[in-house]
């Protein structure tokens, strides 16, 4: 990422030179989640390969031109919002469902287009979902070794060997009610991986775990599919799994791919407002473009390739907003690395246990922002602090109409302000 070079100017405003990445406007995703205009670069043949999939349900598209591409040891999470159409997509994968659109092949060998359709017991595919599925009548020896071909001694072998890995050797007579949660969950990923699939289909399956319990079988989970060197797809609405997990991380919007990466690239390089969000509480400072800058409270910030009159908006997670003291009624001087302070007035502080949230009023709109520490911070209510923003942390979007927040939907911790017009220019 470019480094940004700002300016103090005389006036007290920051001049941004040569804006970091993470600040210059997205241009729109276009299909496959691929910024408009850049290049896409070709991908190795995968374990799994969707080309161009989409889904169609009483004429409302629910895959849209879904490409994506799944390797031996690596963990790929599709990630969405419920009803954005992950698992459909998965189902599409497994074989459930047949596709009105588009190619699945495994290692390189169409599986299934508008001609043909292998089912999906011929596709060597293990599926984990939320309710583990474990037959209730069959111990957990039998349970894991369901499905398995070869000799009785065989079957042994590799139910004992994956008992082992799941660190269940001895429970091999228990029945699933005299298993725990995450006893469960482990027999049915040693049942899904007993058949060494080729790929494995996880559809959201340690929500039905509580919190704790969840991370530790789920870390469990990821070291044994790595160890097999299984090629995984899972499924999930929760940012945190889906950062913890991941290898690379797929984010799906109303059935497309909007944006894909690793997980450190996804989440600091956001390809709008709403992915950023999605990830984690944001604050949105609005303006309107004026020979290429756009005027804030916290100074102007470069909008090149935008024409007068566009409305933009300046994302910055809590975390990235920087607290000062009021010191008589001034703030901090302005800095390159974090333009103009704002002064705001706390309305409401809270310790959440790693970190402290702190909410202010601003002065100059009343409009309100949020800003985290990772300490014990909690100022009365009317404490005056001053609020600045690091610039390498802010990321810049041309507002579009389709905005979110215009649609009538809710933004999780999205605090929004209006920044004044800039003054005309003199004639």
């Amino acid at each position: 990422m470019n480094k940004a070079t700002d300016r103090a100017g005389a006036d007290g405003k920051t001049v941004r030179r040569g804006a970091p990445a993470a600040a210059t406007p997205r241009r729109a995703p276009s299909a496959g989640g691929v910024s408009a205009g850049e290049a896409r670069v070709p991908e190795a043949p995968g374990r799994l390969e969707l080309r161009h999939v989409g889904r169609s349900f009483e004429g409302r598209k629910v895959v849209d031109d879904v490409s994506f591409a799944l390797h031996p040891g690596q963990v790929t999470c599709l990630l969405g919002p419920s009803g954005c159409g992950k698992s459909t997509t998965l189902r599409i994968a497994a074989g459930v469902d047949h596709q009105d659109e588009g190619e699945v092949l495994i290692d390189g060998e169409v599986i299934s287009d508008d001609r043909m359709h292998m089912p999906p017991e011929k596709r060597s595919v293990g599926l984990m979902f939320q309710d583990f599925a474990l037959f209730p009548h069959l111990d957990v020896e039998r349970n894991i070794a369901f499905g398995l071909r070869g000799s009785a001694a065989e079957k042994r072998a590799r139910v004992k060997e994956l008992l082992e890995k799941v660190d269940l050797l001895g429970y091999e007579h228990k029945f699933p009610h005299e298993l725990s949660g995450g006893e469960q969950q482990r027999v049915a990923l040693a049942r899904a991986l007993a058949p060494r699939p080729r790929v494995m289909l996880m559809d959201e399956p340690f929500s039905g775990l509580d919190m704790r319990l969840r991370d530790e079988v789920r870390d469990g989970a990821l070291d044994l599919l790595k160890e097999e060197g299984t090629a995984v797809l899972l499924v999930t609405h929760e940012p945190d799994e889906a950062m913890r997990m991941a290898d690379e991380i797929l984010l799906m919007r109303a059935g497309r791919i909007v944006q894909r990466g690793a997980p450190y690239n996804i989440y600091n390089n956001p390809v709008d407002r709403e992915a950023a969000a999605f990830f984690s509480d944001i604050n949105v400072i609005r303006g309107v473009v004026r020979n290429s800058l756009t005027e804030t409270p916290f100074g102007q910030f470069l909008a090149p390739g935008l024409p007068d009159g566009t409305e933009v908006e300046i994302v910055i997670r809590p975390q990235h907003l920087k607290m000062d003291f009021d010191r008589g009624g001034k703030g901090p001087a302005p800095t390159p690395e974090d333009g103009v302070p704002a002064r705001g007035i706390v309305e409401r502080a809270r310790f959440m246990g790693g970190q402290s949230l702190v909410e202010f009023r601003m002065e100059h709109d009343g409009s309100r922002l949020t800003a985290s520490v990772p300490a014990v911070f909690l100022p009365p209510p009317g404490t005056p602090l001053w609020l600045s923003l690091r610039r390498d942390r802010c990321f810049v979007f041309p507002r579009g109409v389709a905005d979110a927040s215009e649609a009538g939907e809710r933004v999780e911790g999205d605090a929004t302000q209006e920044a004044p017009a800039p003054p005309r220019a003199a004639e």
